[in-house]
């Protein structure tokens, strides 16, 4: 077990801290929907009291990772596949709209990390790094609603995501490794060329192509459950 100093940097809140930890394990799977997670549990991991995992707890219901339930403590949410469609459904358009309006917004420099992102996710697919894959994936469209300049988007997609990188962790995976590289690299050359319309088609068919993964993998992972 690390010292509590060793885990929480000085920039950051114990609730900060503990609400990344747990988050990050929920989206790498570490602790899968269903599974209870308690105050206690928490609080002999890291050496601390329970008011600031009581705050963490009640973020990460506000974000969708967690479920209070009354006597029971807290459970990961689990994921419902209407849940899935909401969520690509208002990602495609928001996101489709931030890349068209990014066209005239973006500089080569923009362009060159873009392309920068989808070579690390080739390298991080490479090495079966899954994490690092998602961490560059989540940039390559973080960076267009960036450079989209418009805050409201950027703030409702962003909390949308927050709420299911869960999600992405199984879109970025190894085996659409190929599509998710040549989907990004039509989003790219639609804005290189200015074409803010292409741009928009681009990234529209890019969530429904996490759709579709997303769907398959929530079927194969239900079947395996009940099998």
């Amino acid at each position: 077990m690390k010292n509590i100093s060793s885990v929480i940097s000085e920039h950051k809140t114990l609730r900060e801290k503990i609400v990344e930890v747990l988050r990050e394990a929920i989206i790498g799977q570490k602790i899968r929907p269903g599974e209870r997670i308690t105050e206690l549990e928490v609080a002999e991991r890291f050496g601390i009291s329970r008011t600031p995992i009581r705050e963490a707890f009640r973020q990460l219901e506000s974000e969708g990772f967690l479920t209070i339930m009354p006597r029971k403590g807290a459970v990961v949410s689990a994921i419902e596949e209407k849940d899935i469609r909401d969520f690509y459904e208002i990602k495609g358009v928001l996101e489709g709209y931030a890349a068209r309006q990014a066209v005239d917004r973006m500089t080569e420099n923009d362009i060159l990390r873009l392309e920068q992102f989808n070579k690390e996710i080739r390298l991080c697919a490479e090495r079966q790094d899954v994490s690092g894959m998602t961490r560059a994936h989540n940039a390559f469209h973080e960076l267009i609603l960036e450079v989209c300049d418009n805050r409201k988007i950027k703030q409702v997609v962003s909390g949308l995501v927050r709420q299911f990188l869960r999600f992405r962790f199984y879109v970025a995976s190894l085996v659409h490794v190929e599509e998710i590289l040549r989907e990004h690299a039509d989003i790219v050359a639609a804005i290189r060329s200015g074409d803010g319309e292409r741009a928009e088609a681009c990234m529209k068919m890019n969530a429904r192509l996490g759709l579709e993964v997303l769907l398959k993998e929530f079927s194969s992972a239900s079947k395996n459950t009940i099998e």
